[in-house]
Parts: structure tokens; sequence; C-alpha cells
């Protein structure tokens, strides 16, 4: 009894040095969404975006060192209309011509308890950048971390929408983005 007590102890020390001896670094594109929803005359819409890198550096027992980097490419979206795509692209939404993409940089990680936690930093969208936060949930299985997260812009911020599309009766103000990253881990360096 004494030695399988002590393989048992032995193994849960293993699993908890390893377990907090891991960054998740590696993104798994085909597995990572990056979605947006609002509501256009009152009806909830959804869309997406197909492009997008990410680099990414989280390892929850070293919060301080954690980092994020999402680039969206705008010219991928979508509206789930082909109209609509192409729409948005233009002058007066996205302007993807004069800015190809958004970006988020993260200027800091911390936990809320469980697994809930919240990312600080900067979006810039069309040019202009403002500080947002991103309340994120975070999963680990094995190697594989699954980070998911949803926070909230107004797009006249960012002058998304701009001249007649500033009637927020027709594309509501509030945009809701929502992230689903899966990560590999590798072993941290220590």
């Amino acid at each position: 009894m004494k030695s399988f007590l002590r393989v048992v102890l032995l193994s849960s020390a293993l699993i908890s040095s390893f377990a907090s001896a891991v960054e998740f670094k590696q993104v798994q594109a085909n597995e990572s969404t990056v979605t947006f929803g609002y509501k256009q005359m009152g009806v909830p819409m959804e869309g997406k975006f197909a492009k997008f890198t990410a680099q990414t550096s989280f390892d929850p027992a070293k919060l301080a060192k954690a980092q994020a980097r999402i680039d969206i490419d705008l010219a991928s979206i979508d509206t789930g209309s082909e109209e609509a795509n192409d729409e948005v692209v233009g002058k007066p939404w996205f302007n993807t011509k004069a800015f190809p993409s958004a970006g988020f940089v993260s200027t800091g990680v911390k936990a809320l308890g469980g697994n809930r936690y919240e990312a600080t930093g900067k979006l810039t969208i069309k040019g202009k950048t403002l500080d947002v936060t991103a309340p994120f949930t975070f999963q680990a299985n094995g190697t594989r971390g699954l980070f998911d997260g949803v926070f909230t812009i107004n797009r006249l911020d960012y002058n998304i929408g701009e001249g007649v599309w500033t009637d927020v009766s027709t594309v509501a103000n509030e945009i809701q983005i929502k992230f689903h990253l899966v990560l590999i881990a590798a072993p941290n360096k220590k």
C-alpha cells in the first residue's frame, strides 16, 4: 500500500510540474475562429473572419509574461451575404484598401479565479487604437489549450460605418467580438 501511495503522489507531482511548466504558443489556425455578432434593424446577425494570424505565449503559472497578438485580414470577412461582404470592405466601413488589417496586442493578463482570465490591450481598426478588455476562459487538455472569449466594441469609436451608416437604428453600434483559439503547448525553458 505504501509503494502504491508513493507512486500516486509522485505521479501527481509530475503532472503538476508539467502543467505549470508548459507555455501555450503554437496557434492551430484551422481549429481557431474569430467571429462577430451585431444587430441590423433589430435582427441579430453573425459573421466571421476567415483569415487571421495569432502569436501567443501563455503559461497560467506566469501571467506576467503572457502575450498575445492577433492580426485580422479584414477583406476575409464573411457576413453570410456576398453583397454585404462587398459593402463592408469599402471606404465607409473597413476601407480595406487603406487599412487591410485590424490588430489586437495584449498589454496584460490577470486571473479572475477558476479558469477565467482577463486580457487588456490595444485594438487597432482603421488606424484608430483604443484600449479594450477581453475576458476569456482557458482550458488545458494535455498539451492543447482552449481559449474562449468575448468582448464588445462600439463600431463608431473606430469610424466603422461612416456617413449614412452612422445611423445606429439600421446597424447597431455595439459589435460583439468572439474568439476561440486552440494552442499547442511546448515545455517552458527555465
